[in-house]
């Protein structure tokens, strides 16, 4: 795993830089289409997959709490219309109501190809915050239920 981490630390954050280069921070409604996680053509995430992708086991013992508020709240997800396999995420913060956290992830029906979320260490690329990683354990183990 520490060899994997090493290989990441040297990688940009190539969804921020997407993102950042089309404006996509915007509420362009004519960019976005909402959705469901019916809908999506997402990927399966096992347990060992999401450790993988978050580099452990923290972020995804904080899921719990971001989850209840995503049901919870007026949370959104989103399509992208101009490309497959993008979507964006409005997440409630736990600590402060009045805050709310943009979350993109782009994926194929495969894997998870990249991610990136506006909070402060959201756009690293050797693991992933706990929204992201609460998201992708949300939409990857719907699939599983299904």
């Amino acid at each position: 795993m520490a060899a994997r981490m090493r290989e990441l630390l040297s990688h940009s954050n190539a969804l921020q830089q997407f993102v950042t280069e089309n404006n996509l921070e915007r509420r362009s409604v004519a960019k976005w289409v909402d959705t469901n996680q019916e809908y999506l053509d997402f990927p399966s995430l096992d347990d060992n997959t999401l450790r993988l992708l978050t580099l452990g086991i923290y972020q995804l013992k904080l899921k719990g709490s971001y989850i209840q508020e995503y049901l919870g709240s007026d949370c959104n997800l989103q399509l992208y219309r101009e490309m497959e396999g993008l979507i964006r995420v409005r997440l409630q913060s736990r600590h402060i109501s009045s805050r709310s956290y943009l979350i993109w992830i782009r994926y194929d029906s495969d894997h998870i190809i990249g991610w990136y979320c506006r909070c402060k260490c959201g756009s690293r690329t050797v693991g992933t915050c706990s929204h992201v990683a609460s998201v992708l354990w949300y939409l990857g183990q719907q699939i599983l239920v299904i």
